[in-house]
Order: C-alpha cells, then sequence, then structure tokens
C-alpha cells in the first residue's frame, strides 16, 4: 500500500463533524492529549494523531455534515489508554461531560465516556488483563 505525507497513515480514520474546528483541535490536544498533524486551512479540517497508531479528522460543519445535536447518540470513539483513571480525569479538568464513570468489566477492560466540547462521546479504555472472550460469554470468530 502506497503511503502519503497529505493522509494518515492508518487504516480507519474517523471523520468527526465540530462547529468550530479550531476550538475541537485545542480541546482535543488538551483533554485527550491528541496532536495536529495537518491543518487544512483554519477553519476547514485537521488531522490528528491519538497515540501510536490512531488518527481523526476534525471536519467542519457544511454541505451534509452536521456537528452532534438533538441528544442523538449516532457514534462512540473508543480510545485505548495506559492509565484511565488519568485520562478520564484530565478531559474532566478540561470541560468533558460525563457520560459514565470509569468501571471495571468482566471482560478485563476498565473504561468510561465522556462528551466533548461538540457533542462527540470518546470511550476511555485501559486493559487491566487477558481474557478469552469465551470467560464472559463472547465468541471468538477469529484471533486478532
Amino acid at each position: 500500500m502506497l503511503t502519503n505525507r497529505s493522509a494518515p497513515p492508518v487504516t480507519v480514520v474517523p471523520v468527526l463533524v465540530y462547529a468550530d474546528v479550531r476550538a475541537a483541535v485545542a480541546w482535543l490536544e488538551a483533554a485527550l492529549g491528541f496532536e495536529e498533524r495537518v491543518r487544512i486551512s483554519d477553519a476547514h479540517r485537521a488531522q490528528l494523531r491519538v497515540g501510536p497508531d490512531g488518527a481523526v479528522v476534525v471536519a467542519d460543519v457544511g454541505g451534509d455534515r452536521a456537528a452532534p445535536g438533538g441528544g442523538d447518540v449516532t457514534h462512540v470513539v473508543k480510545i485505548r489508554v495506559p492509565d484511565v483513571d488519568a485520562a478520564f480525569a484530565r478531559a474532566c479538568d478540561h470541560g468533558a461531560r460525563v457520560v459514565e464513570e470509569p468501571t471495571t468489566y468482566e471482560y478485563g477492560e476498565r473504561s468510561g465516556v465522556v462528551e466533548d466540547i461538540g457533542g462527540h462521546r470518546w470511550e476511555l479504555t485501559q486493559t487491566l488483563r487477558d481474557v478469552a472472550p469465551e470467560e464472559w460469554g463472547g465468541t471468538t470468530i477469529a484471533p486478532w
């Protein structure tokens, strides 16, 4: 596969729409530790890196693109972090709205959900232990 310095080098790149692209970038950097990599006009788009292998594009409202509204939840973006409690506290310190407090689950993850300044939801998750899906009622179809 070819690489392109104008596009994030990852397989899946969510494009999230915000009313204010610059405010969204500033918040994602401060609250979640994202890093802006490419800016396309001040108000149009930005490509951000998250962790060693993740990316997200922040896009402006326009055409058929709309920021979340009306209380409907259309998506949650999951981010793997080394310390969910610290990441959750950081997001909250920057004004994130708590949707679900961090909880430890039987499938080996500890996670919590916050909502950002644009209405997007982020599930912050940390692996605590390796658990086979069959231990909690899942079914392994093919291993990762």
